[in-house]
């Protein structure tokens, strides 16, 4: 039986259409997006068909008063705070810093200011064609004083619009700093200063069967809602709209809305970034979080580029179409993996790569799915040439492209079709 995960980031389509459909490209049908389409994110809305993940906001906050302050990346980076061991401070503070257990009620206000609302609204399109405006709410986790969110990916991809909503009720207008989409990690800006942090902890440490507890804002009405489980499992590999990540699984209950809030451990310190949980209608108490580790190492690397250093990228945007309808809207006869569009001056336009080219094959693996792409270029570094056959009208090209570094403006971008 398949497993059913999915994205918990509670989201919808407006009842009314932005605009007009994307009309058709008269060579293949395949509408030429304005900017920079991104894909669309199903949250509660339906279930993924491999495996999707139900994101979910936890807060974050001071597991111990004894503090280490470390900067990120560089003088010039945001000040992100670690407990530290102090064997002669009695306090309570203290004896969560040197390694004994808080309640689940000190967890939760201990934690409660450094967690946030997040509200997002965009305009997204539905398949190829028409656009919708959106609306949705997930969670944050404030890791630095001065503003600095960490949340995931899904939550902000494609949004033109994002609010965070401290502990206090104060609203802010965000700045995305930056997205993973791999590890579906984000990081938020606001101008705000003297916030909480959360005390960041080790997820490499962590062992199945210790405490976890969730903090965030599910259904994106109920702000602060504290859940608790424990660690059911290490090093999960799940899969998402096409992305592999490896993730904690915990128990804590999660619903939609909590996506990109905190997973706390008995000391009060940020050990994940919730994310996702199961779908099924007969699951209970399966959820994931993207381990904290991995998601400051990601977080360092967004505020320090805006991106990931080192991916590799061929700069293009890929449909999957999957079903005759949609391959006659799109006006063309085979269903497979198309290129929809191509960055201007990227390592896939250099190579020759054009709008409507249908993907036989990459590196000699054959192509039938947006993530075969993905999967193949995670096996390559910077710099690599890879073999790249297409079908052009009646004719199969083999084209070599020499990859370059991912930014923001040349990632592989899936479009559900």
């Amino acid at each position: 039986m398949d497993n059913n995960w999915q994205y918990d980031y509670s989201n919808g389509y407006s009842q009314q259409p932005y605009g007009q459909p994307a009309s058709p490209s008269p060579d293949m049908g395949l509408g030429q997006p304005e900017g920079k389409q991104k894909k669309k994110h199903p949250g509660a809305r339906k279930a993924l068909c491999a495996v999707a993940l139900v994101l979910v906001c936890a807060m974050a906050g001071v597991g111990g008063g004894v503090l280490g302050a470390t900067l990120m990346k560089g003088s010039s980076g945001p000040v992100v705070y670690k407990a530290v061991q102090n064997d002669t401070d009695t306090s309570a503070d203290a004896t969560a810093a040197s390694g004994d257990s808080l309640t689940i009620a000190q967890i939760a206000e201990k934690v409660g200011p450094s967690v946030v609302e997040v509200t997002t609204g965009g305009v997204q399109t539905n398949g190829i064609f028409t656009q919708y405006v959106t609306e949705g709410a997930g969670s944050g986790v404030i890791i630095s004083e001065d503003g600095y969110i960490l949340t995931n990916n899904h939550v902000v991809e494609g949004q033109s619009t994002v609010k965070v909503t401290t502990s206090d009720k104060k609203e802010y207008d965000a700045t995305i700093v930056g997205t993973d989409e791999k590890t579906d990690i984000a990081v938020l800006k606001i101008d705000a200063s003297g916030l909480t942090p959360a005390v960041i902890g080790d997820s490499d440490s962590l062992v199945v069967g210790e405490t976890a507890v969730a903090v965030g804002n599910p259904l994106g009405t109920l702000g602060g809602t504290v859940t608790d489980g424990i660690i059911s499992a290490l090093d999960r590999e799940v899969t998402v709209n096409n992305q592999t990540m490896t993730l904690l699984q915990m128990s804590a209950a999660v619903s939609p809305g909590n996506s990109g809030g905190g997973l706390f451990n008995e000391k009060g310190e940020l050990i994940g970034i919730v994310n996702a949980k199961s779908g099924g209608s007969d699951v209970e108490g399966i959820g994931f979080a993207v381990p904290i580790n991995t998601a400051m190492e990601v977080a360092e690397e967004l505020i320090a580029n805006g991106y990931v250093s080192g991916r590799p990228a061929l700069g293009i945007q890929v449909v999957a179409i999957t079903d005759l309808q949609t391959a006659m809207q799109a006006g063309v006869s085979q269903l497979g993996v198309y290129v929809q569009s191509v960055d201007e001056g990227s390592a896939a336009e250099k190579a020759g790569l054009q709008v409507g080219d249908l993907f036989v094959s990459v590196d000699g693996t054959a192509v039938s799915s947006t993530s075969d792409v993905t999967n193949i270029l995670d096996q390559h570094q910077v710099g690599d040439t890879i073999e790249v056959q297409v079908v052009r009208g009646k004719q199969v090209l083999t084209l070599n492209v020499t990859l370059q570094e991912k930014t923001n403006s040349t990632a592989v971008q899936p479009v559900e079709g």
